[in-house]
């Protein structure tokens, strides 16, 4: 599968690009450990902002790549696969959640799936018009979000939006986002590069020392209140018959014929 992520030190920035352009940035697995890797740049000393970012400008990141998805129960326990899978894709999350330099999340287009979870993980997020985040998987795929990312989706996008737009499968508009406070200001696309560059300016001027501990206390804040064990959810749900018919009807372009089990 094809795809990468790229880190560029660029002065006390770096700028970390998901580069799949041909799936709109899906995420396969080579690039989550490529992301985790990213982070490691992100965190050399002098570093004092980061930048996330879609390539090709189409998209932030449409999620895993769901050809993925085809391997899981194998050796008879998908169940198992996904919540390894899930336990992946965690790391590289809490990894990106653990940068000493505040993260700016630059959004075009859709951020759905786990680009909705890379989107919450960044601490400022800037959006074109055309950005939209959601993660409709109760009409598409048919698995379901860990505990902690639908966590940090109520802390940064509210309790009620959060579950409307998961239980709904309806994605978010770019100024619906912005009105609930999850992204912090919509640009126009000819704009967005002038405005990253000033945000990144005034995040690489300011007190390296005050930003960090902003971080730290927004981490131990979410970590006091720390999510629920749901790994029975996960491998119920991936190692489902509606799973499987979710990932076929996905690939073959049709919609799911939900069974309930």
């Amino acid at each position: 599968m094809n795809g990468e992520v790229l880190a560029v030190r660029d002065g006390a920035c770096v700028r970390i690009t998901l580069s799949n352009p041909e799936r709109r940035n899906a995420l396969t697995f080579p690039m989550y450990d490529q992301l985790a890797q990213a982070c490691d740049v992100a965190d050399e000393p002098g570093v004092r902002a980061v930048v996330l970012r879609g390539a090709g400008g189409r998209a932030f990141a449409a999620g895993t790549d769901i050809r993925h998805f085809t391997a899981f129960g194998a050796h008879g326990n998908a169940g198992r696969d996904g919540l390894d899978y899930e336990r992946r894709v965690g790391r590289v999350l809490d990894r990106l959640l653990r940068l000493r330099a505040p993260l700016l999340g630059v959004v075009e287009g859709p951020a759905v799936g786990g680009g909705l979870a890379l989107a919450a993980a960044c601490d400022v997020l800037l959006a074109t018009p055309d950005a939209v985040f959601g993660a409709p998987i109760a009409r598409t795929l048919g698995n379901c979000l860990p505990a902690p990312v639908i966590a940090r989706l109520k802390d940064r996008l509210g309790a009620g939006r959060t579950m409307a737009m998961l239980l709904t499968a309806e994605t978010l508009a770019a100024e619906e986002a912005r009105t609930a406070g999850f992204v912090h200001r919509v640009v126009p696309r000819g704009e967005l590069d002038e405005h990253a560059a000033a945000l990144v300016e005034r995040l690489v001027t300011s007190a390296p020392l005050t930003l960090a501990a902003v971080k730290e206390t927004d981490r131990r804040l979410l970590a006091a209140t720390a999510p629920a064990d749901t790994d029975d959810l996960l491998r119920r749900t991936y190692g489902s018959a509606d799973f499987a018919e979710g990932v076929r009807a996905f690939l073959d372009h049709r919609t799911p014929r939900w069974e309930g089990r």
